[in-house]
Formats: C-alpha cells, structure tokens, sequence
C-alpha cells in the first residue's frame, strides 16, 4: 500500500510506463494504479513511448533501459530536450554496467535496479514527487 503522502498526491499525476516486457509494465501500472492512484499508460518501445509523449503530459516518465529501437537512455535523452526538466527513473537489471558513465545517465533522475520492491519503486515516486508537491 502506498504511503498516505504518496496517494495524496497521486491523483493528479499521470505517468507513463516504457517496457518491451508486458508483464513487467502490467505489473508496474498495476503497483502504481490500483495501489497509489496513479493515471499510468503503457508504452510497449522507446519509439511509441516518444510518439505519445509528444502528443501528451506526464508527470512521470519510467522507462526500461533495453528495448528495441530506441532504448531507455536514448529515449531519456530524447524527452529531455523535448522537456529538460521532465523526470525520468531508468529502471533496468544492467545497473552495474553504468555506473560510471555519468555522461549518460545525466538524462535520468533516478535509477531503480530490477528486480525491484515495491518499496523500492515507492521509494523512488517520493523522491521524484517531494511533499511539498503532494498538497
């Protein structure tokens, strides 16, 4: 369940999930969704993902690393100039292979390694969301 400064603030942000794994994005949207209140869409790939992008607002961006066409770190970069300060958490299970390139995670605001708790995807929404945005 999420915290109660977490779900009083989510009513009113809306985020959009990038991840060629559909089980995983379910499983996000249904984290932030059900559990939180999110508004959560589902990109399936970094190219659809900057397609709606375009044509939408969010709060949020939570993108998976690899995917096809266009990968997480692309597609940050990508948002970022679209929006330089729209924030992003790269979710990905190759964590260890970037650190250090601060180069390239310079697009993102936050990395959450997989697999992740719960908590730990909380964890994140409260440091991308601050409570002083939650009233």
């Amino acid at each position: 369940m999420a915290s109660p400064e977490i779900a009083r603030s989510a009513s009113r942000k809306r985020i959009l999930v990038v991840d060629d794994g559909p089980e995983v994005a379910k499983a996000i949207r249904m984290a932030l969704a059900v559990g939180a209140g999110y508004e959560v869409e589902i990109a399936e790939d970094g190219e659809t993902a900057l397609a709606r992008y375009k044509t939408a607002k969010y709060d949020l961006v939570i993108t998976d690393l690899q995917m096809p066409k266009i990968d997480g770190l692309e597609l940050a970069a990508a948002i970022k100039k679209l929006s330089p300060s729209q924030p992003i958490i790269l979710i990905t299970a190759y964590a260890e292979s970037l650190k250090g390139d601060h180069e390239r995670l310079a697009k993102v605001d936050f990395v959450l390694e997989k697999p992740f708790s719960l908590q730990q995807l909380q964890d994140a929404l409260a440091r991308t969301f601050p409570l002083s945005e939650a009233s």
